[in-house]
C-alpha cells in the first residue's frame, strides 16, 4: 500500500525522497500502529533538529531508516524471539536494508543506532546516526534537552505526529513488548517498565548473579 506524506518537511528538516525511505516509510505504516508510526517520525526529525543544533555530518537516509525501524521490535511477531527488542528491530532493519543492496559499513550503523538506543552513555560517542536516533528517542520520550530546540520547532513536529495520551501509550506498548520476555529486560532500561506494570516481576539482581555464579570464590 502506498501512503501519501503531506508533511515530508516539517521545521525545515525533510524526509528522504528516496526509494529507500519511502519503502521504509511503508513498511512500518502497514504494520505498526499510530503510536509507533508517528514516534518513530518524530523520532526522525528530533534526531535530525539535534544533528543540526550540534554540527553533525549525517546521513538522511540512514538516521531516517534507523528511526523508522527502532521500535518495530516492539511488535508482536518479535515477542516470542527471546531476544531484546532492540536487536528484533535491528535485525529487521538489517535484511530491509540488504535487500537494496546497501553497503555493509551502512547496515552496521544503522543496526548500531536501533541496537544501542535504549542504551544510555555510549551512542553519543559513535557515529553521527548511532548518537542522533538516541538524541531523538530520548527527546521524545524523555523529553532530555527539552528546551534545547525552539518552541516553534517542537511544536512543528508535533502538529506533523500528534503525541496524544503519548506517556501512558508508548509505556504500554512496551510492557506488551517486553513482557512476554522478562529475561531480556535485566541489565537494562525497560526493567523498570516492568517493575511498574507486569504484576510479581522481579528484575534481575547483576551482584545476585556473581555471588551465586558457579565459581566458588
Amino acid at each position: 500500500m502506498t501512503h501519501s506524506d503531506p508533511h515530508a518537511t516539517v521545521a525545515d528538516v525533510s524526509v528522504p525522497d528516496t526509494r529507500i525511505a519511502v519503502a521504509a516509510t511503508e513498511l512500518v505504516r502497514d504494520t505498526t500502529d499510530d503510536l509507533v508510526y508517528h514516534h518513530s517520525r518524530r523520532v526522525y526529525f528530533f534526531g535530525a533538529l539535534q544533528g543540526r543544533r550540534r554540527g553533525l555530518s549525517f546521513d538522511p537516509e540512514l538516521l531516517y531508516v534507523a528511526a523508522m525501524f527502532h521500535d518495530i521490535g516492539l511488535g508482536a511477531e518479535h515477542r516470542g524471539s527471546g531476544r531484546r527488542f532492540e536487536v528484533d528491530g535491528a535485525d529487521a532493519a538489517r535484511a530491509f536494508l540488504r535487500g537494496y543492496d546497501v553497503p555493509e559499513d551502512s547496515v552496521r550503523r544503522v543496526w548500531t543506532a536501533i541496537a544501542l538506543h535504549t542504551t544510555p552513555g555510549i551512542p553519543q560517542y559513535m557515529e553521527p546516526e548511532v548518537a542522533l536516533v538516541t538524541a531523538g528517542v530520548e527527546y521524545d520520550v524523555l523529553g532530555i534537552g527539552y528546551d534545547e530546540l525552539s518552541p516553534g520547532a517542537r511544536e512543528a513536529v508535533v502538529a506533523a505526529h500528534p503525541r496524544p495520551d503519548f506517556k501512558r501509550a508508548i509505556l504500554k506498548a512496551f510492557t506488551d513488548g517486553i513482557a512476554p520476555k522478562p529475561e531480556t529486560a535485566f541489565g537494562n532500561v525497560k526493567a523498570d517498565v516492568l517493575r511498574h506494570f507486569v504484576p510479581g516481576f522481579t528484575p534481575g539482581d547483576f551482584v545476585e548473579v556473581i555471588q551465586d555464579s558457579p565459581w566458588p570464590e
